[in-house]
């Protein structure tokens, strides 16, 4: 046991050695763009680490940004661009006291790191780069059992490497290497080596030090994208690569290529773009094999779902490779399922493909293709040439020469890609590992985007449970409503809509947004969606009822605030009445196809100020009218401001037909911009085809009250064309709704009638909010009590609902025809 151990430490050691004689090699070398970068692929390469990345103090010292990192994508991790400095993150406090932190994947659980990851098995170290206040190597470990001693001794050694002060180039970039480049943000003012005033032909004495002097030779057509790297408003802090032309004496354009990294500012020093600039005219008639596998490896990177995995794989391997067809599928238990099929129209694959799978999207036993079910156990990729013996359903994919890969992650298979030919191909070795390379990136890039799609779907799922899970039948009209969730992350959005019948044919559409996308988002989204159809249902007017909610929303303890646009809408008169609490103004679509953004006034968001005032806007619907109300999601990006969004959204709405109104709310999603969650609520006002007969009197407090509401009614329902049976009912249930409300409560009486389709409706409201309660017995000697009784037995239904300051008892009486 003794020689085991011992022999460990020789090795342990001898590890520990070569990483410190690759770091003195290292610091020792004239310091070039890409040094920070190879110092922490140290890490890499002697910690065991996945990702190694410095966060420094920059322009501004309470943030520390990543200064560099190496490895795989920081966003796998949770892992952010910047921390504040004096917050509580790993990095945080490494950097403020100065002593390492070591966390596994227990200390990591339901840390913002594991929450924005779909796995949290990963360990994490936070090394300072020297005294308190120096900034610290943050390294992530995706092994069992974390950063080892060994590892930790390494990671040490890094971070004292990183410490370590560059040297500093001198005199306007004369010590530089030939194809490296310095830019300082703030003046424009660049050091160039010798070998990039070759490129542009600018001698040395000849140069001004300015960007804009090299910006000057480039091609007109190149100039915007260049600038997106070069000027500071676009940049942020990570690596950047881009290929452009520039002009020359004679002959035609010269293209170059450039990678660069933004640096964040230090030591009073400015923020600067470091990086090569090397002649690319060769390079892009014969892209090397390295080349492929980053670009696949960048492009898997930022891919979210199965499908971008797909799209990812096709784009950097089908022209590459001059294939005919890409098929990429997934392995769910004994099936393979095809989701993406490149070219996709079903005449490019084989005809049994189309024969006995789907025509879009085929899935098959494996054991239906014994070879392809062969490739698959041995977990290699396979290459057969033009004439090999396959299987009709596979010969069919590459005439000339099929490959197969298998794509492992996780210790099983995630699925096959299967590329083909028609012409014969020779298949050269470094083509073959070309493929079994991509076959592991696209393995692991499609687990995770499988796990993606199910985590989305479950909050989307989360997010559907809190709307509506299906819109009312209206009177005169018809509603539709569509909820699009972000797949920009994980997180549950605040978006939300509403369709709340009310009393007298009115309607609310209320549609809104809260702050964030989270779960406080989700919870309190679904507190103002109940608020708000509580308050409307009580009978407020439009301007109260958000007025109540945004009341609500000071009075709780959060710090979100939220939007919102209500249209109460009279189904029987056509009119409206808008209220917006900080959100988008609605969109009418009018009967001849005219559209108007109608300028509504509006409040404050709710949940800003808690004496805030919100207008109400009068609006006209004429049969025929749409009305669209959406959230910012649909309307605005980093790409369209707000005004051109909802520009645009009038014009799809204009150029839809309203008759199939859940045709138009899927073309008005057509193309949305997935970044937030996007929630939209159509309504078409057709007008009611028969309108209710309606009156009401006021009961006056006096003595004979009752004689002149029973007077009131007869010569009503007389006016209608009541008949007599129905008539004395109608007199006795306003004789005991009305005593019942004179007797038991103070303030105001009302007495409302409305007839429609042979449907009489008798309501009295009262400021008392206590309902009518049916007495389960009465004796003989009881004095009261009995009313209500009368009232149910001559009436079809009866009932008591809530009203602004009160309640309203009503009665329905069916008429004979």
């Amino acid at each position: 046991m003794a020689n085991v151990v011992s022999d460990g430490a020789a090795i342990s050691g001898t590890r520990t050695e070569r990483a410190e004689s690759a770091l003195d090699t290292l610091t020792a070398s004239p310091v070039t763009p890409d040094r920070l970068r190879r110092i922490l692929e140290q890490a890499l390469v002697f910690a065991a680490a996945s990702f190694a990345g410095v966060y420094t103090p920059g322009d501004d010292p309470t943030q520390l940004y990543l200064a560099e990192s190496a490895g795989l994508p920081r966003t796998l991790y949770g892992l952010r661009d910047s921390y504040p400095a004096a917050g509580g993150s790993p990095v945080a406090e490494a950097h403020r006291t100065g002593r390492t932190r070591w966390l596994g994947p227990a200390e990591l659980a339901g840390g913002p790191e594991a929450r924005r990851t779909p796995s949290g098995e990963f360990s994490l170290a936070a090394v300072p780069l020297g005294p308190a206040g120096s900034g610290c190597l943050l390294a992530v470990s995706e092994h069992p059992g974390g950063f080892g001693s060994d590892d930790r001794a390494c990671l040490e050694l890094i971070a004292r490497a990183i410490a370590v002060p560059p040297q500093e180039a001198t005199e306007e970039g004369r010590d530089l290497p030939p194809d490296t480049f310095s830019l300082a943000m703030d003046s424009g003012r660049v050091e160039v080596g010798d070998g990039i005033l070759a490129l542009f032909g600018i001698a040395r004495d000849g140069f001004d030090g300015r960007v804009e002097t090299l910006l000057g030779q480039t091609v007109p057509e190149d100039l915007p994208a260049l600038m997106s790297v070069v000027e500071a408003d676009h940049m942020s802090i990570g690596d950047r690569e881009l290929e452009f032309r520039i002009l020359q004496p004679s002959g035609s354009p010269k293209w170059l290529r450039l990678r660069g990294r933004l640096l964040p500012g230090e030591k009073g020093r400015p923020a600067r773009l470091v990086g090569t600039l090397a002649d690319a005219s060769t390079l892009r008639s014969d892209v090397t094999d390295v080349a492929r596998v980053q670009r696949l490896a960048a492009a898997l990177a930022t891919a979210g779902t199965v499908k971008d995995v797909g799209n990812a794989v096709v784009a950097a391997l089908r022209k590459p490779l001059q294939a005919d067809r890409i098929a990429l599928a997934e392995l769910e238990n004994d099936r393979l399922v095809v989701t993406v099929l490149d070219p996709p129209e079903p005449e490019f694959w084989p005809e049994v493909w189309r024969s006995e799978w789907r025509t879009e999207w085929p899935d098959a036993p494996v054991r239906a293709m014994p070879t392809l079910s062969a490739a698959l156990r041995e977990g290699r990729a396979r290459i057969w040439p033009a004439g090999s013996p396959l299987e009709p359903a596979l010969a069919d994919v590459g005439p000339g020469g099929l490959a197969v890969l298998p794509l492992p992650a996780g210790g099983r298979m995630a699925g096959a890609c299967l590329i083909g030919w028609d012409r014969p191909r020779e298949f050269a070795p470094d083509e073959r590992a070309l493929l079994t390379v991509c076959a592991g990136l696209t393995g692991q890039a499609l687990l995770r985007a499988h796990a993606f799609d199910a985590e989305h779907e479950l909050v989307g799922m989360l997010q559907r449970t809190l709307l509506p899970r299906r819109l009312p039948r209206l009177p005169g009209a018809v509603a539709v409503a569509r909820y699009l969730p972000t797949t920009a992350g994980l997180e549950v959005g605040g978006d939300w809509y509403d369709v709340i019948p009310l009393a007298d044919n009115h309607v609310a559409f209320v549609i809104g947004d809260v702050q964030g996308h989270n779960a406080g988002a989700a919870t309190l989204m679904g507190q103002m969606r109940t608020a708000l159809r509580a308050y409307a249902a009580e009978g407020h007017p439009p301007d109260v009822v958000v007025s109540h909610a945004n009341r609500l929303l000071m009075d709780m303890e959060t710090d979100l605030f939220a939007t919102c646009a209500y249209v109460d809408v009279d189904m029987e008169q056509g009119t409206a009445l808008c209220v917006r609490a900080g959100h988008l103004q609605p969109v009418l679509r009018h009967p001849d196809g005219s559209t108007t953004i109608v300028e509504t006034e509006g409040g404050p968001p709710l949940g800003v100020l808690s004496r805030a005032e919100f207008p109400m806007t009068p609006l006209r619907l004429q049969p025929g009218t749409v009305l669209a109300l959406t959230t910012d999601g649909l309307v605005e990006s980093a790409d369209e401001d707000l005004d051109v969004g909802m520009e645009r959204l009038a014009r799809a709405l204009a150029a839809a037909d309203p008759a199939h109104l859940g045709q138009v709310a899927d073309a008005l999603l057509t193309g949305a911009h997935r970044g937030d969650d996007v929630a939209l609520l159509l309504m078409r006002f057709d007008g009611m085809a028969v309108r209710p007969l309606r009156e009401s009197w006021t009961v006056w407090r006096v003595p004979e009250a009752v004689r002149h509401a029973r007077r009131f009614t007869r010569r009503t329902l007389r006016t209608w064309g009541v008949e007599r049976d129905t008539l004395d009912a109608a007199l006795l249930v306003v004789s005991e709704l009305v005593t019942n409300a004179l007797v038991h409560t103070g303030g105001p009486v009302r007495l409302d009638m409305s007839l429609v389709n042979h449907r009489l409706r008798l309501a009295v409201a009262d400021s008392s909010p206590r309902s009518p309660m049916k007495p389960a017995s009465i004796g003989w000697e009881a004095t009261g009590g009995r009313g209500i009784l009368l009232v149910e037995a001559v009436s079809a239904a009866w009932g008591a609902i809530p009203v602004s300051g009160g309640k309203q008892v009503w009665a329905d009486l069916v008429a004979p025809d």
